[in-house]
Parts: structure tokens; C-alpha cells; sequence
């Protein structure tokens, strides 16, 4: 267990170290650091936005950000609200949120063991076979579904 936590600040640090040397900051967050209202400071090089770090607009760094947390080896994948929690606690930047949630969608684990919501369809009935036709008429309405031409149901009607 020393190892791991030991592993942990060692990584920590690089993360660190990798925030500092990439140091393009957005035009909001130069000037606020020069307003110096107490939420937004810099510190060794880290900008700080009240008391969590400041990630630049760096993909790759955020990237290496949502992998070492979202793969944690403790926790196993935890999902886009409590990934939120997690980051936000620590990290700020720019569609902390969009990002995540692009990230937790596009794990391969996560869709794979993801739970359904969704109730269980009905079975299907037979119908008899009608001595001669509109003896026998059925109305089914699929819906609703994505728009289209402003119509979002079907209606099949079988005689």
C-alpha cells in the first residue's frame, strides 16, 4: 500500500510539473489573475481558481487528467456524476463537464457493463386469420420518436 500512495504523489508531481510548463492560459483567466479578487492566484507557476488547480487548454493534458481518475484501480470506473464530484474537486477548466461526459461515453468497459433502464418490451399476440378483408383491423402507434419532418410517431395499421 506504501508503494501505491508513494506511485500516487510521484504522479501527482509529474501532473504538476507537465501544468506548470504548459502555461497558456485563455484570456479570461490572464486577467483575472492581474484583478486578484481572492478566487483566481498563481502560485509556482499554477494558476489556482478557488483552491483547485487551473488546467490549461491542453487536450492531452486533460485527457492524462481523466484517465489517471476515471482508471483508478480501487474504484473501477465510476460513472460521469461521481467523475464530476471527483475532478472538481481538484481541477477546473474550461467544459470540465462536456469533456467528462464525452469520456465516460466513449469507454469501452462502461458500455459494455452499463445497466438498462429501459422496461422490457410486450409480447407479441397473434392475430387470427380474417374470413375477408377490414374483418379484422389493428392499429399499432410507434413513438415517440427523433423528429422528422415534424412528425416523431409512426401509426401502422393492419387489415
Amino acid at each position: 500500500m506504501m508503494l501505491k500512495r508513494n506511485q500516487t504523489t510521484v504522479d501527482n508531481l509529474n501532473l504538476l510539473e507537465e501544468v506548470c510548463r504548459n502555461n497558456t492560459r485563455e484570456k479570461e483567466i490572464q486577467q483575472a489573475l492581474k484583478k486578484e479578487n481572492g478566487l483566481l492566484w498563481e502560485q509556482d507557476g499554477i494558476a489556482y481558481i478557488d483552491r483547485r488547480i487551473y488546467i490549461p487548454n491542453n487536450k492531452r493534458l486533460k485527457e492524462k487528467i481523466l484517465r489517471k481518475n476515471y482508471d483508478l484501480a480501487d474504484v473501477e470506473h465510476l460513472g460521469q456524476q461521481r467523475m464530476i464530484e471527483l475532478l472538481k474537486w481538484n481541477y477546473w477548466w474550461l467544459g470540465l463537464k462536456e469533456d467528462i461526459k464525452k469520456y465516460v461515453q466513449e469507454c469501452v468497459k462502461c458500455q459494455q457493463n452499463k445497466v438498462q433502464h429501459q422496461k422490457k418490451p410486450g409480447e407479441l399476440h397473434l392475430l387470427e386469420i380474417p374470413q375477408r378483408p377490414w374483418q379484422e383491423i389493428s392499429i399499432d402507434i410507434v413513438g415517440p420518436l427523433p423528429k422528422s419532418n415534424e412528425m416523431n410517431v409512426i401509426v401502422v395499421i393492419v387489415d
